[in-house]
Parts: C-alpha cells; sequence; structure tokens
C-alpha cells in the first residue's frame, strides 16, 4: 500500500474511560493525545482504538477498523464511539471554605453543598475534629435526599474517614494529622466533630476510601445480628438485599460466627454473593416474594432463626413466614415498619425489632468499630466492593443507590482543601500566574511559592507578584528548572520557615509547536521534560 495513503491504526489498552468505573492509564492516555493532534493535521490518516483483555474485543478488531471511526473503544467485543450530547447541568462544587451537604426538594438530583463554617465555640472534652477525605453514602441518604422524615434527622452522611484536625481538653491519645474513621451524623460534609469514643485510627496500609466503607455497613450488622438477634452459631439467617453495603458485611460477619447464610438480591448481583461464599442454591430473588416458597424448600420447611430486612410491602410478609417455628426478625429499612405486639400475634415467636445505629451509646459504636477492624487485621473479614465517585458526581452516586443499581458500597471522595500556604510550578507563565491568582483570591493563599525557569525575570513577574500581594498574599519567586531533580530538591529544601507548601499546582510546561512532521525526538523530550520528570 502506498505510504502516502495508508492509514496507521494505534491500538492502545486503557487510555480511555469508556464506561464509568474505568479509570484510563495516563501514560497510554497520553498517546492518545499524540495520536489526536497528528489526526487533525492529517484528516482520515490515523485511527484509535482502545482495547480490553477480553478475547471477543480482540475478535471485534478488524470490525472496529472498518467502522472507519477515528477514535473507538473495544469492551468484551462492543464497539463503543464517542458522541456529541447536550452539555449537562453544572457539576457539585464545593464552596472555597467549609461545606456541609443539603438535600434539596425532595429529590436527590438537587443534593446542594453550602457554606458551613465550624462554630467559634471550643470543642467539648472529648469532641474530635476531622477534616473528611472520603465519605460513605448509604439508602439513608437517598431518603433524606427524598424528603422522608428518618431517625436521626435530616444531616446527609453517616460515616467518613479523614484527618485529625483539633481535640477537645481530655482526648490524649489522638493528635492532629492521625488518619482516623468513624461513624458520624452529619458527615458528608467538609470536617465533621464526633465524640472520640466512636472514632477509631485507619490501620496502615488502608486508603481513605476503604476506611469511608466500613462504618455503617460493618457496625449495622454486627449490632443487628447480634446486639438485636443474639445470632449464634449454627443458625440459619436471611439477609435481604445482600448485595448492598449491609448486606454484603451481614454475609461476611454472619459466616464468621459460624451461622449458614441465605440471601436475596437482585438476579443481576447474585455473583457478588457467590464471591462472599453463599451458596448459590441459598440465593432468591429480592424482586417478587417467590424467594418465601424457594428458601423454604430449600430448608425443608425449617425456614430460618433470624431475618435481617431491608424491604418492605408484602416482602415483608413473605419474609416472616420463613420464621415457620418463631425467630427474630431484625427490620433495617424502616420504609415499612411493624408493629411488634402485632407481629408476635400474628406470628407466634417471632420477636420484632428495629433500631437506629447512633441510638447507641459512643463507646459502643467506637467498640463495634474496634472488633470491626481487628476482624480485618486477623484476616477474618474483606473489603466490600467499592465504587468511588468524585464530590462532583455525588447526585449520580445517590442515584444508583436509590435504584439499586451499586453492589457494595458507594464512597465519595472529599477533596482536600487548598491550604494557607502554595507552590506553583511554571508560576509565571500564563497558567501558572492564572492559577495563583485563583488561589489568592478565591481559597484564602496566605503564603506563596512561584517557581519558574526565568524566576523575577520572567516578563510578567513583577506586576503578577504586585497583584498577587494586593489581594493579601506574601509572595517568593524562585527561579527553577523543575526537571533539575538537584535544584528543586535545593530549593524546596531551602524555603522559609513556615513556606512549606499545603498545596503544590504543577503547571510549568515547554511551548514548541510543530506539525507532526517536524516533531523530532529532541523536540519531544524538551516539551515532556518538564511534565514528566517536574
Amino acid at each position: 500500500m502506498d505510504p502516502a495513503v495508508a492509514r496507521l491504526a494505534i491500538v492502545t489498552q486503557g487510555a480511555v474511560a469508556a464506561g464509568e468505573r474505568e479509570s484510563p492509564d495516563p501514560a497510554a492516555a497520553a498517546v492518545w493525545g499524540l495520536v489526536r493532534a497528528a489526526a487533525r493535521e492529517h484528516p482520515g490518516r490515523f485511527a484509535l482504538v482502545d482495547v480490553d483483555r477480553s478475547a471477543a474485543s480482540e475478535a471485534a478488531l478488524p470490525a472496529a477498523l472498518a467502522t472507519g471511526a477515528p477514535e473507538i473503544a473495544v469492551r468484551d467485543g462492543r464497539l463503543l464511539a464517542p458522541r456529541r450530547e447536550p452539555v449537562a447541568p453544572a457539576p457539585l462544587a464545593a464552596p472555597a471554605g467549609p461545606w456541609r451537604a443539603v438535600s434539596g426538594e425532595g429529590t436527590v438530583e438537587r443534593l446542594r453543598l453550602v457554606d458551613h463554617p465550624a462554630p467559634d465555640d471550643p470543642l467539648g472534652p472529648l469532641d474530635v475534629r476531622i477534616e473528611l477525605r472520603a465519605v460513605g453514602l448509604n439508602f439513608r441518604d437517598v431518603m433524606v435526599g427524598l424528603g422522608f422524615d428518618v431517625p436521626g434527622g435530616l444531616l446527609l452522611g453517616s460515616e467518613g474517614a479523614g484527618v485529625v484536625v483539633e481535640v477537645g481538653a481530655a482526648v490524649t491519645d489522638l493528635r492532629p494529622g492521625e488518619r482516623v474513621m468513624a461513624a458520624a451524623e452529619g458527615a458528608f460534609a467538609s470536617t465533621v466533630v464526633v465524640d472520640r469514643r466512636a472514632v477509631v485510627p485507619i490501620p496502615a496500609g488502608w486508603t481513605f476510601r476503604q476506611a469511608a466503607a466500613i462504618p455503617v455497613a460493618f457496625l449495622t450488622a454486627a449490632h443487628g445480628l447480634f446486639g438485636v438477634a443474639g445470632l449464634r452459631g449454627g443458625e440459619r439467617v436471611l439477609v435481604h438485599a445482600a448485595a448492598g453495603g449491609v448486606g454484603l458485611a451481614a454475609v461476611q460477619l454472619a459466616r464468621r460466627a459460624g451461622a449458614r447464610v441465605l440471601a436475596t438480591a437482585n438476579p443481576s448481583k447474585w455473583g457478588a454473593l457467590t464471591a462472599a461464599g453463599v451458596d448459590p442454591a441459598d440465593i432468591a430473588s429480592s424482586r417478587d416474594a417467590g424467594f418465601a416458597e424457594r428458601l423454604l424448600d430449600r430448608t425443608g420447611g425449617a425456614g430460618v432463626d433470624v431475618v435481617l430486612n431491608s424491604l418492605a410491602g408484602d416482602l415483608v410478609d413473605a419474609s416472616l413466614l420463613l420464621l415457620p417455628r418463631g425467630g427474630r426478625f431484625v427490620e433495617l429499612g424502616k420504609t415499612d415498619l411493624r408493629d411488634p405486639a402485632r407481629v408476635a400475634a400474628e406470628h407466634p415467636g417471632v420477636d420484632y425489632g428495629a433500631f437506629n445505629l447512633f441510638d447507641l451509646e459512643p463507646e459502643r459504636l467506637g467498640a463495634l468499630l474496634a472488633d470491626t477492624v481487628a476482624g480485618f487485621e486477623r484476616g477474618e473479614l474483606d473489603h466490600l466492593p467499592q465504587t468511588a465517585w468524585s464530590l462532583a458526581q455525588a447526585p449520580e452516586a445517590l442515584r444508583r443507590l436509590r435504584d439499586g443499581a451499586n453492589v457494595g458500597k458507594a464512597v465519595v471522595d472529599v477533596p482536600r482543601p487548598v491550604g494557607d500556604v502554595v507552590l506553583v510550578t511554571g508560576g509565571t507563565g500564563r497558567l501558572g500566574g492564572l492559577v495563583a491568582r485563583h488561589l489568592v483570591a478565591h481559597h484564602g493563599a496566605r503564603r506563596v511559592t512561584l517557581i519558574s525557569r526565568r524566576g523575577r525575570d520572567a516578563p510578567g513577574a513583577a506586576d503578577l507578584c504586585a497583584e498577587l500581594e494586593r489581594l493579601g498574599a506574601q509572595v517568593v519567586v524562585e527561579a527553577c528548572d523543575v526537571a533539575d531533580r538537584e535544584r528543586l530538591a535545593e530549593l524546596l529544601g531551602n524555603l522559609p520557615d513556615g513556606w512549606r507548601p499545603d498545596t503544590v499546582v504543577h503547571a510549568a510546561g515547554v511551548v514548541d509547536d510543530a506539525l507532526v512532521e517536524a516533531v523530532t525526538p529532541e523536540r519531544l523530550a524538551a516539551q515532556l521534560d518538564p511534565k514528566a520528570a517536574g
């Protein structure tokens, strides 16, 4: 084929996110950026195809190339191409200062983040203020967002993980900077105050996401199974909605205690239950009342000893039929509460109970959480499947919880606030200057270090410094090529006391425009050096 008209296909793996749970490989994504630039200069001469590891995708590669599409992703044999869509509403954005999430007008789509500064009152003797890094979402948050009157009030968030920033006078075993997790009402916020007795340090090696996914799921399951139901080894327990966070935690805890677990879930999620060790024959659908007959047959008519319920309506009535010999019915969902006396009259021997996790004393919450962590450290428990969401995607995360589409835990990352002391590489350039102005004007940065190759000799550097100082910041400008590792280390090591940055923005770069035919290895290295090496 004539090279002048040949079409070059670049095949990558993991370079683009073709689904909401995918995270691109930065190195492969850079290849797409480079080839896109070449494709703009030479329409029709380049094709980008991103594949997964499946045999079906490998077999579909010829079909993908035959489409003639300039960019295409192949996932499990399916061909996916980008398309234009109407601009979506602006993503959820946090205020510059402390904030809290609030529900909006009976719909999870109108979740808002509002200013919520810390009170001027000093902390109580046993209080701990935590700057959150990740927040676990639960179905309770969906109910709050939909306008339901739920126990514990209308604050969003019940668990989180982060860093201690302040402690009360009687707290002697925690100090600022320690990583901790807790069950805490109102935890969907930038900071939360929690009783020290309910706070547990995060084990070494755990991420904030992993820690934020633990408290509500495992504490609710543990108290429901053992504190309320008194589950014992050798008994049978039915866990409803068992592919959710509380459900999967309950499966692990019950099996650890030696109980036999029967479970219901949407059939599309049964794989998560078998992966957790539940016998496939002990799994039924949670979508209709047919699970009662199936599981009664499975147990030879004996049913179960404990039901851990999160269903409603006729599914509750069907669940009660699975206690023909009496037993304990623990209500978690609270959307269809029953009268315990009436349940006992209609189903002799059945003890019906419901509870609110935050009715427990802080000591009890802390003890349950510490016991859970010990179970992980002994290798008896495993982290739950997680779906991580950015703060901007929180409404979508709540929608998926509302629609029952989530498996395991949904966790929202809480962005770390910009600190008072910032460093901007490429700081005297156009992009670096815009960043520095924004950090000072909108995020309260007060000590700003600007690094660039020419330092104060860069065009416009003096005017930029003067503007930042008028906005209330102190400014230091240093000449340094950030690709020079030794010089950069020396500069950072010699910053004045109090100028060690808590926020770094890497805006350094080299502009050397050229058409693709003129790009040499040397020119490419010169452009990548300050970005990658820096």
